[in-house]
């Protein structure tokens, strides 16, 4: 994407034009020339392939710059309105089958300790009506889902379900708890978790996740939890979204130092009396490409550190092909440096990097809401710029053996 507020709505307005082709002409999987300038621009820089062997040199590259590892994820989805399937036909086991391939190659690609992205509208027209209304899993859904956590179990690989829209989200959280209890039950190896993926920028947020807490506490179970600010602000109806962006920031970075420090706040309260002054642990991705949110964080783990206090499992994670100078400080800057007080060393942030793969007409609709991230971003473009000369800066001086 451009970083010039000229280009960004003429850019967005070609890219969602792309995203729903009403003619062959602009269907990128039927237009070879689209097909090419898509490929060698937008989606090399965001996604990270169409087959096995492309995914896995983009992994390998990843991982070659001091990343942890990778949230890897199959671009397959239906959005709202997009469906032709009937939620009744017997079109939805093909769909479902479709899903399940993809998703079960992405488990395949992954290493223990990285992340599988599930996108649960990936299953089609029947999962999003049954998202929609609220209701279970069928019973070819619920086996296909089953398989994939018990391919993820049997490799060690984590799992995130994706948050959607806010039409088919509450269902999402239901499924999520559902599979939650049957992956992050601790009469199972601790390593595989399920994750459920939280929008700061949601009002409902607080309560949500402290019922959440609740319910993962009673059932004997870890909540997984990803934060995120959001990425359907243009779709979502606006009353449901806090009405500044300093509202969104204050209450994600509230929510990250409650579960951190495992204390209630004003933000994020308990769902009543009887649960408890504590947060019981949960295991949280900070997903952000805010400097200052993943500095705020850093530094409650350093002073944890500091003053030997027990820590929750915390990663930190950054889309491909954005914000790399909070995923560079993050790896090369924070790593590497002490506590002042009693020289206690900082533990060694896991960073990773999200992946998206997939043909280039399933990656339409997340390039597209990386268009209109990018076009957010577009304000602290120079803020990223000085980031980077700085982190640049720094090396080159440890390099020569400077003091850092």
């Amino acid at each position: 994407m451009s970083s010039s507020p000229i280009l960004i709505k003429p850019c967005i307005q070609a890219l969602s034009a792309l995203a729903n082709p009403k003619s062959t002409l602009l269907d990128v999987a039927r237009n070879p020339i689209l097909f090419w300038l898509v490929k060698s621009t937008l989606y090399k820089q965001f996604n990270a392939g169409e087959n096995e062997h492309e995914v896995q040199r983009s992994i390998k590259a990843i991982k070659k710059l001091g990343y942890r590892g990778v949230f890897l994820g199959y671009a397959r989805e239906v959005l709202l309105g997009q469906s032709t399937i009937s939620p009744h036909g017997g079109e939805a086991i093909p769909e479902v089958d479709a899903w399940l391939k993809g998703t079960l190659q992405t488990v395949e690609m992954a290493s223990e300790g990285d992340f599988v992205a599930l996108k649960l509208t990936g299953m089609g027209g029947h999962a999003l009506y049954l998202l929609q209304q609220r209701l279970l899993p069928a019973s070819f859904m619920d086996a296909a889902i089953r398989e994939v956590c018990d391919a993820a179990i049997a490799k060690g690989v984590n799992l995130i379900v994706d948050a959607e829209e806010q039409a088919v989200q509450p269902g999402i959280e239901a499924w999520t708890l559902r599979y939650q209890k049957y992956c992050n039950h601790g009469r199972l190896p601790h390593r595989t978790t399920m994750y459920g993926t939280y929008q700061a920028y949601l009002r409902s947020l607080p309560s949500t996740l402290a019922k959440h807490i609740e319910i993962s506490r009673r059932e004997g179970c870890t909540l997984g939890v990803k934060l995120v600010r959001g990425a359907y602000m243009n779709t979502e109806p606006r009353h449901l979204i806090w009405a500044t962006k300093e509202e969104t920031d204050r209450c994600y970075d509230d929510i990250v130092n409650a579960l951190l420090t495992r204390q209630y706040n004003p933000t994020l309260r308990p769902v009543s009396n009887c649960s408890g002054k504590e947060i019981p642990p949960v295991k949280l991705v900070i997903a952000t490409h805010n400097q200052e949110s993943t500095r705020k964080a850093h530094n409650i783990r350093l002073q944890q550190a500091t003053r030997n206090q027990p820590r929750i499992e915390l990663a930190y994670a950054q889309l491909q092909g954005m914000a790399d100078e909070v995923s560079y400080q993050l790896i090369h800057g924070l790593e590497d440096r002490t506590s002042s007080e009693d020289s206690v060393p900082l533990e060694k942030p896991n960073v990773y990097k999200l992946l998206v793969w997939g043909s280039i007409k399933e990656c339409m609709g997340f390039l597209l809401r990386r268009a209109v991230e990018n076009s957010e971003a577009v304000a602290r473009t120079k803020q990223s710029q000085m980031a980077m000369a700085a982190e640049l800066k720094r090396r080159i001086r440890k390099t020569l053996g400077f003091t850092v």
